[in-house]
């Protein structure tokens, strides 16, 4: 399966790619020309509705011409679908994401992946994976690329003034950056043979525990308990590997929250986007990490960001992905009275994910030791619940939920009171506390519920 940006020269004329570099270059130099008269004759830079419309006349303006030009020389024009694919190709160049719109455009499409400007694989909603055409024609216009989309980005975090800088260059070799449809684009060069970027996009940006049960990634006792579990204010972390669904049901928890709580998210690229729904949470202060400056000055990094949010009056706090020492921070606030609070944690099991949160405090500069980090995750942490891949065709679900009761010296004692069945998604397993069934109950969850489960089919999955 491929879904070329450019034209495939053995579907049609093999001089379609040098048309669209011939057009997006005179279109561009024409822009770039009206963009300055208009703001020498108006004082103000042209918006962008305005050069959006001016570039897609010019476009038409430069095919027409193009037309003409090809019949006085007695050659045959563009046929109308050959100029239909130039002239989106061209827009794509100069208005969207260059040779990368059609796959952000392809709502299938979660991941894209580019070793250089032609290696490029991407990953579907339904699990499989294919390589696909070039994003550009050469690895020097795949950087250019980057750049311009990285410049776009720190005008839209500032709604075009005082931009964030973003560089990209062989002194910063690393980008992080969310694009205007909330993907998220990693990318770096020079520490590699080639330019590589990997972009992760969530199709789900608005979305609930029962989306979710609908999608197949919880049933019915799932869905329950984790609402009842937010209703509550427990501090909920929610594991898994990379493209597991993560935050997509930080989310879905996110919206059984109460619309009149305060909430602070922190991350280190904007992804979480709870902000935009101003009628499921009006009052959201979104933070984000900042990386140093071209003189290595300005650094803001999570751990500080969770210090200054705990300052903002917060009814709960939401770590996009917990990947360091803001860990200690963390713990402390929801061992301290910030309960309801929310995070994400790389990890391949549940029970793994204690040791993540080990290492990371280890790794700190307050250096916890293991004993001490387990103490402090057992009076911070209720549950840890884990997302994986089932063997239904590489289906998302929950597999795993944990509740914490203790610790142990260098380990932190918990209960899976849901564990992988047989297909990997989660069916119950030991007992709840009686302490955790009873904040439940209070909540609205139904502890039949449970009892159902454990005698259904398949543990409760239809």
């Amino acid at each position: 399966m491929t879904r070329p940006f450019l034209p495939d020269p053995g579907a049609g004329d093999a001089s379609e790619i040098n048309v669209v570099r011939r057009i997006r270059r005179e279109v561009a130099e024409r822009l770039t020309r009206a963009t300055r008269t208009r703001e020498s004759g108006t004082g103000a830079p042209m918006l962008a509705d305005e050069q959006a419309a001016t570039t897609r006349r010019l476009i038409t303006e430069a095919l027409d011409a193009y037309a003409t030009a090809e019949m006085n020389a007695g050659r045959p024009p563009l046929r109308p679908d050959a100029e239909s694919r130039v002239a989106r190709a061209v827009a794509d160049m100069l208005l969207g994401a260059g040779g990368l719109q059609p796959l952000l455009s392809d709502e299938q499409i979660e991941e894209v992946n580019a070793n250089g400007c032609d290696q490029v694989f991407v990953r579907y909603a339904d699990g499989t994976r294919a390589q696909v055409a070039p994003i550009a024609d050469s690895d020097a216009e795949m950087v250019e690329l980057i750049r311009r989309l990285a410049a776009e980005a720190g005008r839209a975090e500032t709604g075009g003034e005082g931009a964030e800088e973003r560089r990209w260059d062989r002194a910063a070799p690393i980008l992080n950056l969310q694009l205007a449809d909330g993907s998220r684009l990693h990318a770096i060069m020079s520490v590699t043979k080639r330019p590589a970027l990997s972009i992760r996009r969530h199709g789900y940006v608005k979305v609930t525990l029962t989306d979710l049960e609908q999608l197949g990634t919880v049933n019915l006792v799932l869905r329950e308990l984790l609402t009842a579990a937010v209703l509550a204010r427990l501090n909920v972390l929610i594991a898994g590997r990379t493209g597991a669904g993560k935050t997509t049901l930080l989310r879905a928890l996110a919206s059984a929250i109460d619309p009149q709580e305060r909430i602070v998210t922190i991350e280190d690229t904007y992804e979480l986007a709870l902000d935009a729904d101003k009628a499921v949470h009006p009052d959201v202060v979104p933070l984000q990490s900042r990386e140093a400056n071209v003189e290595g000055e300005g650094a803001i990094d999570m751990s500080l960001l969770f210090r200054s949010g705990l300052r903002m009056s917060p009814d709960r706090v939401i770590v996009g992905e917990i990947r360091g020492h803001e860990v200690i921070p963390m713990l402390n606030a929801m061992s301290q009275g910030n309960d309801g609070s929310l995070g994400t944690i790389h990890a391949s099991s549940s029970v793994g994910a204690f040791n993540k949160l080990v290492l990371y405090a280890a790794q700190a500069p307050e250096r916890l030791a293991p004993a001490t980090t387990n103490l402090l995750v057992a009076e911070a942490v209720h549950l840890v619940v884990h997302l994986g891949f089932t063997g239904r065709g590489g289906g998302r679900a929950l597999t795993s939920v944990r509740e914490v009761v203790g610790a142990d010296g260098l380990t932190v004692a918990s209960n899976e009171v849901f564990r992988p069945g047989a297909d990997g998604r989660a069916v119950p397993g030991s007992p709840p506390s009686t302490a955790l069934l009873s904040a439940l109950a209070a909540s609205g969850f139904d502890p039949g519920l449970l009892d159902d489960a454990r005698t259904a089919p398949g543990g409760g999955w239809t």
